[in-house]
């Protein structure tokens, strides 16, 4: 499993709810991606928004996040998105009382 977090950096007066209003337009893509496992949209202290992706492989993320959805990205925001990938080694999960370790890729 592979986990990328990618940062925006967006006008600091846009709020919460504004950016709340235009994640939601993005879930029918990020929907749509089979792929992605999970999104985790975040509003940081810091104003910027960031986007915690699990994704099924490294290949999955960069094919989902390429040169034309950077470009879109910088377009809509004015910033080029700062995109850092991990691999993922673990996930403790409370809800379901599970715990996962997943093999390194």
């Amino acid at each position: 499993m592979h986990a990328e977090l990618v940062k925006l950096d967006v006008d600091p007066r846009l709020t919460r709810e504004q950016a709340l209003v235009d994640a939601r337009g993005t879930i029918p893509h990020w929907r749509a991606n089979p792929d992605l496992i999970r999104k985790h949209y975040l509003y940081g202290e810091d104003g910027c928004l960031y986007g915690l992706y699990l994704w099924t492989s490294r290949e999955a993320a960069l094919k989902a996040h390429d040169e034309a959805w950077r470009a879109g990205a910088k377009a809509r925001i004015g910033a080029d998105p700062v995109v850092s990938h991990f691999d993922v080694m673990m996930i403790l999960d409370n809800t379901r009382g599970a715990v996962e370790e997943f093999d390194a890729r």
